[in-house]
């Protein structure tokens, strides 16, 4: 992983097999297709060249329309783009990998992407293609206790191989799992895409994998408001709905850089070396969230921030019953 200095901070960061991945991406968690079409080309004309999607986000088609029509009008062209989607977890087993990513290809009007992450270490039953998350009559979803990440990966390298992907990667994975992938992989990973945050700053999970060459993705990087809304009124375990971009501590930083609370936690995650991927469908804060390298946050600066940590991760899966059944369930041990 190539980065600069801590303090500074790259527009990309640099994997181990030479690909380089803007370090500011535009998220698309949660935006229906006709929001993600007038976002894409806001972002395009701001400067993204970054855009995260997955096939459970049911986004990928809006997305091809979209980027389609700004390459027939020349505005942006394929390889000046980074473009990650995810593989579903109703499609984790081996069989199912290189027929999910020619999905994802076919909606996103793409030859490759340049990164295919396995979306959460859970597989799920597949009782059809379009039952992103199947359930039993109790609302339970229903679980593919099978899961093998060994055989999983084998088949993700061969994704590589056949030139659907440039480079393969993990999301919601805890280290254990990770080594289980690095012990017998071929091609490595390149990236771990995980919740991040100043509330929920990753510091072990962000070593190890530094350690182990392996680049880092935010989501969630100003703590995901929309997302807290979401899951509100069926979260029986509702996480702590304090708003991160509201913490007083933020103020004085607001203040002193003429930022927005956002802009400091983004630049914060950036200089770090952690790639963001912030995701809205407001033009002006689309811009706002790009428009943080004109300014850089001292030691003390980044010291208020540390000291934010609540060890608070906002994503646990809970809208998804029964999903801590599962025998790879990441979050039973801290990291």
């Amino acid at each position: 992983m190539s980065c600069k200095k801590e303090g500074s901070a790259n527009k990309y960061v640099q994997y181990f097999n030479g690909y380089k991945m803007p370090i500011v991406g535009l998220g698309t968690f949660l935006g229906t297709s006709e929001e993600m079409e007038k976002a894409i080309e806001v972002a395009i004309d701001v400067g993204y060249r970054h855009i995260d999607t997955a096939f459970a986000y049911r986004n990928e088609s809006a997305i091809g329309n979209v980027l389609q029509k700004l390459f027939k009008m020349n505005k942006v062209k394929r390889e000046e783009l980074f473009i990650v989607t995810k593989l579903p977890p109703i499609a984790l087993r081996a069989s199912d990998v290189n027929r999910f990513l020619r999905m994802s290809l076919e909606r996103l009007q793409l030859d490759y992407v340049d990164l295919y992450l396995v979306h959460t270490p859970c597989g799920l039953v597949n009782v059809n293609d379009n039952d992103l998350f199947p359930v039993d009559a109790n609302g339970c979803v229903l679980l593919d206790t099978t899961t093998d990440h060994v055989s999983i990966w084998k088949e993700m390298e061969k994704q590589v191989d056949l030139g659907l992907t440039r480079s393969i990667g993990l999301s919601n994975f805890n280290t254990k799992q990770i080594q289980r992938v690095l012990d017998i992989a071929r091609i490595r990973p390149v990236n771990l895409q995980i919740e991040c945050h100043a509330y929920f700053p990753q510091r072990e999970l962000f070593d190890y994998c530094k350690t182990n060459e392996i680049t880092v993705t935010a989501y969630a990087p100003i703590g995901s408001p929309g997302y807290l809304v979401f899951i509100g009124a069926t979260d029986a375990n509702k996480v702590d709905d304090s708003s991160l971009l509201d913490d007083p501590a933020l103020k004085p930083l607001v203040e002193k850089h003429k930022k927005t609370a956002s802009q400091i936690l983004l630049r914060w995650l950036i200089q770090r070396g952690i790639v963001v991927i912030p995701k809205s469908t407001n033009p002006g804060r689309i811009a706002e969230n790009f428009n943080i390298f004109d300014f850089k946050l001292s030691n003390e600066d980044v010291q208020v921030i540390d000291g934010m940590d609540r060890n608070l991760r906002m994503f646990r899966f809970n809208r998804f019953k029964g999903i801590e059944k599962h025998p790879e369930f990441p979050f039973e041990i801290t990291w």
